[in-house]
């Protein structure tokens, strides 16, 4: 930031604008890259260190080390590691480009910069070889080519019985036309009963349909969800279209990835990648060992991304409709994406609003929900706002077990932000207080109770990394939980 309070772009040690004049396009490496196939000789490496920096993209390798010299040397002796991020432990090896640069208060990142070096040539040894094995290369794309044509006449022949083995809709299903348009696997009902053992593993379940665990064996056993619906009347047809419509057409880190469906006679499914840590309620209600408040915090932005990308930045802007800590799932590596669209309503291009039954779930239902009002974007805002502040006190939104003045979260944060007693809200938890008081201010901004008075979640992201000011809200008078 520069003396006149307007941000400036640097390029980290060993690397340069790729457009002096354009600094949005990024930056790139002014050494010699490592060529881990054939080695770059004379090349050293060395290390720059940027404090409180942080890129969300995804890794290729995640370890779990002691410090920060253990993860800056696990990336030293890694070919293919160019950047190493540590967080709390969590060492995450990057290729490069780095995207999606974030502050933080409590990631270190490395990043390997090259000295001298040229690239290793050929020997001539390899150069006979090479050129031998193009030799081969052409001979083995002749003999294929005629065994193809060979062949294609009697594959014909079988084909649309091989259609149907491997996954294609059966003849006497009929496909929907919006399906045609998404890149998404069939699959038919028996080969779904084989990869979940008969449907043995449940996972979860909802109003009209349940989950289950299964592999697929031509994946090297790639663990998947497949969602059955088990209620097809009227509203389970039109959960499973929705759905469908829906996370079919989006793509983002913190959305669960549509792999497939099935359509066929009665039977609807659809096949999700799998979410090993299971959902956020219970990672935050039921685990022995809570998420720590950074993690908290890193959760709470991940949401915000992947509500924002529906709101904003997919095709078809989406509001979801169902925002709440049973439909976040974790991955893997503990980042959370969001799931369940059979409650998700799509707008058209020149669309703000819709008018539609009651949806989602009680306690993170906004206001306008149970009146005429027609709905937009906010809704999702205010149930966000009520996941946010369950974040931050690591509690559900209503304790029955609570003194009375706790039983509705929504209405104790208010009472403790007026009184300056932001403390109660965390315990004995140690906290960064600006960062809380932060959490809080978003939270309740969120759950306004008049739509236009919560910001977008583009502002709520921006708030929440502290980029922009959170001003105070509004005083309780005008917030009210649902």
């Amino acid at each position: 930031m520069g003396e006149d309070m307007v941000p400036r772009c640097n390029c980290p040690e060993g690397f340069d604008f790729v457009d002096a004049q354009q600094k949005f396009r990024g930056c790139d490496a002014n050494f010699i890259k490592q060529d881990c196939g054939r080695g770059t000789e004379g090349l050293t490496w060395t290390v720059t260190t940027l404090e409180n920096v942080y890129w969300e993209d995804d890794q290729y390798a995640l370890l779990w080390v002691a410090n920060e010299e253990d993860c800056k040397r696990a990336c030293l002796e890694d070919c293919d590691c160019m950047a190493a991020l540590f967080k709390g432990g969590r060492c995450s090896k990057q290729k490069l480009p780095l995207r999606y640069g974030n502050r933080t208060d409590s990631a270190t990142a490395f990043i390997k910069v090259g000295r001298g070096g040229t690239v290793k040539e050929p020997t001539s040894r390899e150069v006979t070889k090479t050129a031998f094995g193009k030799g081969v290369l052409v001979v083995g794309l002749v003999l294929i080519g005629c065994s193809f044509i060979t062949l294609l006449c009697s594959c014909f022949l079988v084909y649309r019985r091989k259609v149907v083995e491997y996954g294609r809709i059966p003849e006497h299903s009929s496909t929907p036309a919006f399906i045609e348009e998404m890149n998404l696997r069939s699959f038919t009902y028996d080969q779904l009963a084989r990869v979940t053992d008969n449907f043995k593993e449940e996972l979860g379940r909802g109003s009209f349909a349940k989950v289950y665990k299964g592999f697929l064996p031509n994946d090297v056993n790639r663990t998947i969800a497949v969602k059955k619906i088990e209620k097809l009347a009227e509203e389970g047809e039109r959960e499973f279209e929705a759905e469908m419509k829906t996370i079919g057409r989006t793509h983002h880190r913190n959305l669960v990835r549509l792999i497939g469906f099935c359509i066929e006679g009665s039977q609807r499914l659809l096949v999700y990648e799998y979410m090993s840590n299971g959902s956020l309620a219970n990672f935050l209600f039921k685990a022995e060992a809570p998420p720590d408040w950074n993690e908290r915090v890193r959760i709470a932005l991940d949401v915000a991304r992947g509500i924002h990308y529906l709101h904003e930045d997919c095709e078809t802007h989406i509001i979801h409709c169902d925002i709440k800590p049973q439909n976040i799932l974790m991955d893997e590596c503990w980042i959370a994406k969001i799931s369940d669209f059979g409650l998700a309503k799509l707008l058209k291009p020149d669309q703000t609003k819709t008018s539609t039954g009651i949806r989602g779930t009680r306690g993170y239902v906004a206001p306008e929900w149970h009146t005429s009002a027609p709905i937009t974007m906010k809704a999702d805002v205010y149930s966000f706002g009520i996941v946010l502040l369950e974040l931050t006190c690591c509690r559900k939104h209503v304790e029955g077990e609570a003194a009375e003045s706790e039983i509705i979260l929504l209405d104790w944060v208010n009472d403790c932000f007026e009184r300056g007693e932001l403390d109660k809200l965390v315990g004995n938890e140690e906290v960064e207080k600006t960062i809380l008081e932060r959490m809080v201010r978003v939270g309740l901004w969120c759950t306004q109770e008049v739509p236009a008075s919560r910001p977008t979640m583009k502002k709520v992201i921006l708030m929440l990394e502290g980029i922009i000011n959170t001003p105070i809200p509004p005083s309780s008078s005008s917030v009210t939980a649902s």
